[in-house]
């Protein structure tokens, strides 16, 4: 959320810096509103005292014997205007509440400007594309071949956008998981932690997922509704929610493996195909929690981390600075990383890093002591995939395919895998 001070001493420059986005941000009609909560705070809080004051009126009369029937009269008046002032002042607050929730973060300097992922810019590439003397499958006529990958038997169970592996296969995506964890956690200096996959709302609209984003989510019934987390980020992030850690706590960085769930409500026709675009899918969060200063140097170092695991597996990837109208809703500056994909001849998404600021923090309440003031002040908040593990699977079966169809398995991954160098047909020797 942005600092309602900003919003409120700086509406121009804020409605101006959102417009990078595509996102209209009326300032005048905002700045009304305020106006109307300060009068109406001032109106209550006088009839409050004057309440009081003639509570203390009416103990005395009472006191003195005398009759108190017009005080009590003028007091239940008092009382009326005083419900109603309430009641119109909760009204101006909520709505000042919901234009703020509804604001995306404010964008970094540098972001470029642009309308959608066409205009996103390339700042770096690793790797030599691979070369094949045979026609590249992609990864779905590779699965299916290998008798490994399976969308019919999913369907039947669960319906579109879902997939089942087997054997060797299988394995090999937890592989891909568990040497991730190994790097993070032992060698970048991430803590291992494991989460809740249910969050109730308030987790949500910590992370900003809530309230625009709820169509995306997945919903439990009942009394008490759960949302199914749609990434790691949500419950990493909010396990400094509502506290204050010291200095010497930062930085604090944390590492989960998670299933995730989303509906993809809003990506109704796109990769269909395969496994690319899942309603549940697995992936390695790597969460920064960071002092201020410190922050866009996190980035960096967050963006190595998820590189790091493209390299060791030798998978030939691009690093893009996303645009002004491709940037997340509580993202302030992301780098994507996108591996290549032979079967599709194009670079896709695999991870994004990105600098929450102090966005979400002020949502949560996360907050670290600063020793130079002794003052409690807001977090900032970094997430990125460290990576995603269906799609670094895709990538390692189409980039590491043979001419028989069956599959290398990269150096890093052989421990993982019994040692098992290549991937071959269910049954095959």
């Amino acid at each position: 959320m942005i600092d309602p001070k900003l919003l409120r001493q700086s509406a121009k420059e804020v409605a101006d810096n959102l417009a990078r986005r595509g996102h209209q941000f009326d300032a005048g009609a905002y700045l009304e509103l305020d106006e109307q909560r300060k009068a109406l705070q001032v109106d209550t809080e006088a009839l409050r005292n004057e309440r009081n004051t003639s509570a203390k009126s009416i103990g005395k009369a009472k006191a003195g014997g005398e009759d108190v029937e017009p005080l009590l009269a003028a007091v239940k008046g008092l009382g009326d205007r005083l419900d109603t002032s309430e009641a119109r002042l909760r009204d101006v607050l909520e709505a000042l509440q919901s234009i703020e929730l509804g604001l995306p973060n404010l964008l970094h300097d540098d972001v470029p400007t642009g309308t959608d992922d066409s205009e996103n810019i390339e700042v770096r590439r690793w790797g030599e594309l691979p070369e094949f003397d045979f026609e590249a499958k992609d990864h779905v006529d590779l699965g299916a071949s290998l008798g490994l990958l399976d969308f019919d038997a999913a369907s039947r169970v669960s319906g579109s956008r879902f997939a089942v592996m087997r054997g060797q296969l299988a394995r090999l995506q937890r592989a891909i998981i568990q040497f991730m964890l190994d790097v993070h956690t032992g060698e970048n200096g991430y803590e291992e932690t494991y989460v809740p996959y249910l969050v109730q709302a308030s987790a949500l609209l910590g992370t900003g997922q809530l309230p625009k984003f709820e169509d995306d989510l997945f919903k439990t019934e009942g009394e008490t509704p759960y949302y199914l987390i749609p990434t790691a980020e949500v419950p990493l992030t909010n396990l400094t929610r509502e506290s204050i850690l010291e200095a010497d706590q930062l930085p604090k960085r944390l590492a989960a493996h998670t299933p995730c769930f989303r509906s993809e409500a809003g990506s109704y026709g796109q990769d269909t195909r395969g496994i690319i675009r899942q309603h549940q899918f697995e992936k390695v969060e790597l969460v920064h929690l960071v002092a201020p200063e410190d922050s866009w140097d996190a980035l960096e170092e967050l963006t190595g981390n998820a590189e790091q695991i493209l390299q060791r597996l030798e998978l030939p990837y691009r690093v893009v600075t996303l645009c002004s109208g491709d940037v997340g809703f509580a993202c302030a500056k992301t780098y994507d990383l996108e591996v290549w994909l032979p079967g599709q001849q194009k670079y896709r998404e695999i991870s994004s890093c990105s600098n929450c600021t102090d966005f979400q923090a002020r949502r949560m309440q996360a907050r670290w002591r600063n020793p130079d003031s002794g003052k409690p002040e807001l977090l900032h908040t970094l997430n990125g995939s460290g990576v995603a593990a269906g799609r670094a699977l895709v990538a390692i079966m189409e980039n590491y395919q043979q001419a028989d169809g069956s599959i290398r398995v990269p150096k890093p991954l052989q421990p993982y895998m019994v040692g098992a160098e290549v991937i071959r047909a269910a049954g095959a020797d």
